[in-house]
């Protein structure tokens, strides 16, 4: 798969898996897709996620482990791809570490 077409199906999953969870999840927490991380052949995509506020990011990461196999069948709906991928989440502690310098500032 050439880069160029891997990185607009990226794109196209992370707006998918964003729109989902936005519809999905219970307004309790704020759950924000801010990248994802994929095999070379798309066959395995972790989203990385935050979570406002951060004291409900194990619950989140909970549903959001629930949900994998709606999202799945959500991405099946709106995508054309040959298969669709293994799904997984993870929290960005990358956002969370850019958040406490600036706090720090």
């Amino acid at each position: 798969m050439e880069s160029r077409q891997k990185e607009r199906i990226e794109d196209l999953l992370q707006r998918h898996a964003a729109e989902f969870l936005s519809r999905e999840s219970n307004r309790l927490s704020l759950i924000t897709v801010t990248g994802l991380r994929s095999t070379d052949e798309l066959g395995h995509v972790t989203f990385l996620v935050t979570v406002y506020p951060e004291d409900r990011a194990e619950e989140a990461l909970g549903f959001l482990m629930r949900q994998r196999s709606a999202l799945r069948d959500y991405i099946k709906e709106h995508m054309r791809l040959r298969r669709i991928p293994h799904i997984e989440f993870e929290l960005d502690r990358g956002e969370a570490h850019r958040r406490g310098i600036e706090e720090i500032m």
